[in-house]
């Protein structure tokens, strides 16, 4: 789901997790040790921050289910605080089932560049002249596409109608997809030369194969490739009203609002989806090192993670408890362990990430170079500590108030609930799921927490990504596994 959900992170104190490799959330290496006047074993918690013990009861309000007759779902959530509306359209398999690389992305982000009766100004025009929000995107390894728009509630039917013109009636063009495609290869050009987008892609293949999994951006041979006729052929098959989801929440009617959609949506022609077989995960690899070389770096990139857990497991509210405790945020143990303790890095942190596929849990940081050992080393004793420690009482609890906290200040975030109920939809979660999210979390006990670290930091089969200088990293990266090289872009050399 593409509405920013807290849920896909550890919890709001780690703002900067690096959960998903994203290249705004990555830490940054430390650049000399730092000079420790105070042991962080002498560190005493004096625990005079008030606390409440009771569990959060909530009951959030519910959005209503429609279905128009050409079989598009529509949720409806009211929300009368501000004369606001955000609309989200939701198209289902998105990236995970592209027929090459790159065609969900690519057609989503192209729906804003000209339809059959507006042209890429025409609609940035209609955007601006109301002060409305628009956007489109398809997410590598994501399993929807998604478009977006919002506004004041005085322009609702001119949200509907722009909405529904570029979603219905893209035109393609082939000038501003030439433009397109100078901009896209620009950024990719660009995200080569970052060490964290190397890791990323590294892991991903490490994980997935040669799987859409595996994906995390279009080579620059793809991009070139891309027609108008190759997006017209995905759009014509792909957006069918039975893959759409269209969430709306704020100051609105409910019947005023199901109107609208039977008015701009009503004739989108019932077609039947597609059948899609999505790939099968592959299993689980042996332990090895990916070393991606950069002659030169001072710094080393590391991702140290496994598959993990689909969103539906009932592993999953162990799993987050876990994931918190070791590399959520500024309190958790990998920050405190190589940041705090040993001045190895700004920042080091875990992350989980789910969906309809089996996802993955990941450990990363970014260190000095001639730190890269000693870093590997308290990774793997953190990893170790999860697996075989229970965890104390007093740091569980805080684990699980900060979680819940996080949870109890995204419920005033209006565009969170709508997420919040298209997740549940999308996944097919029970319908009180989120009233009894803070229940679950708060049931969760040391065993759980062990339990999901053996099972889940799965250190026998680690996938180690490793980028920086390999003549300096080599021998200590293989320490932890066999090591294959790979030479960083040319661009990089």
């Amino acid at each position: 789901m593409k509405l920013m959900n807290w849920k896909a992170v550890a919890a709001l104190s780690g703002c900067a997790i690096a959960c998903s490799l994203a290249p705004g959330a990555r830490a940054q290496a430390g650049g000399a040790g730092q000079d420790k006047s105070v042991p962080l074993s002498s560190v005493v918690r004096l625990n005079r921050a008030p606390v409440s013990k009771e569990i959060l009861k909530v009951k959030l309000p519910q959005a209503s289910v429609h279905k128009l007759p050409n079989g598009m779902t529509v949720l409806i959530l009211e929300q009368h605080k501000l004369p606001t509306i955000a609309i989200e359209l939701d198209m289902e398999p998105g990236a995970i089932a592209d027929p090459t690389p790159g065609m969900a992305k690519f057609t989503a982000e192209m729906l804003r560049e000209g339809t059959a009766k507006r042209n890429s100004s025409a609609i940035a025009g209609a955007v601006d002249e109301i002060g409305a929000q628009l956007s489109s995107e398809a997410d590598f390894g994501g399993s929807d596409s998604t478009v977006y728009i919002a506004g004041l509630t005085d322009s609702t039917e001119t949200l509907f109608d722009l909405l529904s013109d570029i979603v219905l009636h893209p035109s393609f063009p082939a000038e501003e997809l030439e433009k397109y495609k100078k901009r896209e290869l620009g950024n990719l050009d660009e995200e080569m030369s970052r060490p964290y987008f190397l890791a990323d892609k590294e892991f991903h293949r490490a994980l997935y194969g040669d799987t859409n999994y595996a994906v995390t951006a279009p080579t620059p041979a793809q991009v070139q490739a891309v027609t108008s006729e190759m997006l017209a052929e995905y759009h014509h098959k792909y957006y069918v009203p039975g893959n759409a989801v269209l969430g709306i929440v704020g100051d609105v009617n409910t019947a005023d609002i199901l109107k609208l959609a039977e008015k701009y949506f009503g004739d989108w022609p019932k077609t039947a989806p597609p059948t899609v077989k999505l790939a099968e995960v592959p299993a689980p690899q042996p332990k090895k090192v990916v070393l991606v070389d950069r002659p030169g770096s001072v710094q080393t990139n590391i991702v140290a993670g496994n598959l993990a857990i689909t969103r539906t497991d009932p592993d999953y509210f162990a799993l987050t408890v876990m994931d918190h405790i070791v590399g959520g945020g500024p309190s958790a143990r990998l920050f405190l362990n190589l940041r705090e303790l040993h001045g190895y890095t700004y920042g080091a942190y875990s992350g989980l990430n789910t969906d309809v596929y089996r996802g993955s849990w990941n450990a990363n940081t970014e260190v000095r170079t001639a730190v890269t050992e000693g870093s590997l080393h308290e990774l793997f004793n953190e990893f170790d500590r999860i697996r075989t420690e229970p965890v104390p009482a007093a740091e569980l609890d805080e684990a699980k108030r900060a979680l819940v906290a996080s949870f109890a200040l995204s419920l005033e975030n209006q565009l969170q609930l709508l997420g919040d109920a298209l997740e549940v939809h999308h996944y097919g979660l029970p319908d009180d799921y989120w009233d009894k999210y803070p229940e679950h979390i708060d049931g969760i006990d040391a065993a759980a927490v062990m339990a999901a670290g053996k099972k889940y930091v799965d250190v026998d089969h680690m996938q180690i990504i490793c980028v920086g200088d390999a003549k300096q990293i080599k021998d200590a990266v293989s320490k932890y596994g066999p090591v294959t090289e790979v030479a960083a872009p040319p661009e990089e050399k």
